[in-house]
């Protein structure tokens, strides 16, 4: 097994990188989660992907301990250098998104930020607090999940933005992009999830 990287905090301040922010319960981590970070990757053509795991989803049962989703993110992530491990919203004691977004936004303004979200996570975004201020805070990318392909782009938020939609063939503009912009990139899917992880689990 290769060397585990210790977790890190937030991305150096006066990076001018291109960077995307992957938060999410991660309960647990698996192969899903990692082939949208590494889409992302490749078709926006980012510098690292920095994985976020959440103390708690409000929208969400109370996940799994944190130390141990933590530990299983840097196992999953190991093999790729580009993909960091944050514990920053542990150790700030942050709930929502916009909190983190804003967090990293001013601790490294020069760097070329974009969202991460899977097409599961898109259907339900209207529901996050502020969803509209994380649009205009930060581009977002969606990466295909399989079984959510159309309900994703025809959810409440792809009708609310549907002017500020990227074509997938100029995804690679969208870091660092003036908001509100967002894209859905299609890609081979992976049907691991974690529900049923968690269904087997049990």
């Amino acid at each position: 097994m290769p060397r585990l990287r210790p977790a890190a905090h937030l991305p150096p301040a006066g990076t001018r990188q291109r960077i995307g922010l992957f938060g999410g319960s991660f309960d647990p981590p698996h192969s899903g989660h990692l082939h949208v970070a590494e889409t992302a990757l490749k078709r926006l053509r980012l510098d690292q992907v920095w994985w976020f795991p959440t103390p708690g989803n409000p929208l969400k049962a109370p996940p799994g301990e944190f130390d141990a989703r933590l530990a299983a993110v840097q196992v999953l992530t190991a093999q790729n250098k580009a993909m960091r491990i944050s514990d920053i919203e542990m150790r700030a004691h942050l709930t929502y998104s916009i909190d983190l977004i804003r967090l990293v936004r001013a601790h490294c303004p020069q760097a070329q930020l974009v969202w991460l979200i899977g097409a599961d996570s898109l259907m339900t975004m209207h529901y996050w607090k502020d969803w509209r201020q994380i649009a205009a805070t930060i581009p977002i990318a969606v990466v295909a999940r399989p079984g959510f392909e159309l309900a994703a782009r025809t959810s409440h938020f792809a009708r609310i933005f549907r002017d500020a939609r990227l074509p997938a063939r100029s995804a690679v503009a969208l870091p660092g992009h003036k908001t509100p912009a967002w894209t859905y990139l299609n890609a081979p899917l992976n049907r691991m999830s974690s529900t049923a992880l968690r269904k087997r689990r049990k």
